[in-house]
C-alpha cells in the first residue's frame, strides 16, 4: 500500500506544480505605474508601483493623469480617460474607452491602441510618440509627434507622419446584398441561414488639422512622460 500511497502523493505534487505554473503564466504582469494622479484601476485607487495585468481597466478622473511603463515603452492617460489592457504574443494593446491616451515607444513596436476606427501603432521598425483623443463614438483625433503612426482599418492602412494631426470620422457602409442573392431568387427552397452576407465595414474620412499650438503642448507632455520617476521635477 505504501508504494501506491507515495505514487499518489507524487502525482498530486506534480499536478499542483503544473497548476501553479499555468497560473503564473496567465498572470504575467504587463508593466507598472510610474506616475499617478486622481487615477484608479478597476475602481480601486492607483499608486506608483502598482502592477498592471491583462484585463485591467485603468481610468483617470477630471484633472487626473497617469503614466505606465512597459519595458522601454511608456503609455499615458490624460484627464478623464480610460483604457483596458490585453496582450497577444509580444504585443500589448490598450483599448481606449474614452478621453486621451498616448504612447512613446522604441523601434520594437510592442504597443498599440485600439479605437473604434481601427488599430493605431507605430510604423514597423520605427520609434514613435503619438496620441489619440476620443471625441465621439464616430470621431477621433490622432496626433503623431515623432515617427510615423499607422491606423489599420481592417487591413486598410493610413499613415500619419510626424508633426501631423488628423481628425478621423467613421461611417458605416450599408450592409451589402447577400452574396448568393441571385441563387436564392432562383431557388426559394434554399435555407437562408446558409447564404453568406457581406460584413459591414468601417469607412473612414481623414481631415488634416493645423496643430501648431497642439504640437507645442505635446512636447511638454512628452518631456513629462520621459522624465525619470526617480528624479521628479
Amino acid at each position: 500500500m505504501r508504494p501506491i500511497f507515495r505514487s499518489a502523493i507524487a502525482i498530486i505534487a506534480v499536478l499542483s506544480l503544473l497548476d501553479m505554473s499555468a497560473f503564473a503564466a496567465a498572470s504575467k504582469p504587463l508593466g507598472m505605474v510610474v506616475q499617478a494622479r486622481e487615477a484608479s484601476i478597476d475602481n480601486a485607487s492607483l499608486a506608483v508601483g502598482t502592477t498592471v495585468y491583462p484585463g485591467d481597466t485603468i481610468q483617470t478622473e477630471d484633472g487626473g493623469s497617469l503614466r505606465l511603463k512597459f519595458g522601454a515603452t511608456q503609455l499615458y492617460l490624460l484627464s478623464a480617460s480610460a483604457a483596458t489592457f490585453s496582450q497577444k504574443g509580444e504585443i500589448i494593446r490598450a483599448t481606449v474607452g474614452h478621453g486621451t491616451v498616448g504612447f512613446s515607444s522604441n523601434d520594437s513596436g510592442n504597443v498599440e491602441l485600439e479605437i473604434p476606427q481601427g488599430i493605431l501603432r507605430a510604423e514597423k521598425g520605427q520609434s514613435a510618440y503619438g496620441q489619440v483623443s476620443i471625441i465621439s463614438p464616430l470621431e477621433v483625433v490622432v496626433s503623431s509627434y515623432r515617427g510615423t503612426l499607422v491606423l489599420d482599418n481592417d487591413g486598410e492602412l493610413f499613415s500619419i507622419p510626424a508633426g501631423k494631426t488628423y481628425r478621423v470620422d467613421m461611417d458605416l457602409e450599408p450592409a451589402g446584398q447577400p452574396a448568393a442573392a441571385a441563387v436564392r431568387d432562383q431557388d426559394q427552397s434554399k435555407d437562408a441561414d446558409t447564404i453568406p452576407t457581406r460584413r459591414r465595414r468601417r469607412r473612414l474620412k481623414y481631415a488634416l488639422i493645423f496643430t501648431g499650438l497642439v504640437a507645442l503642448g505635446s512636447w511638454a507632455i512628452f518631456d513629462e512622460i520621459s522624465e525619470s520617476p526617480s528624479k521628479p521635477k
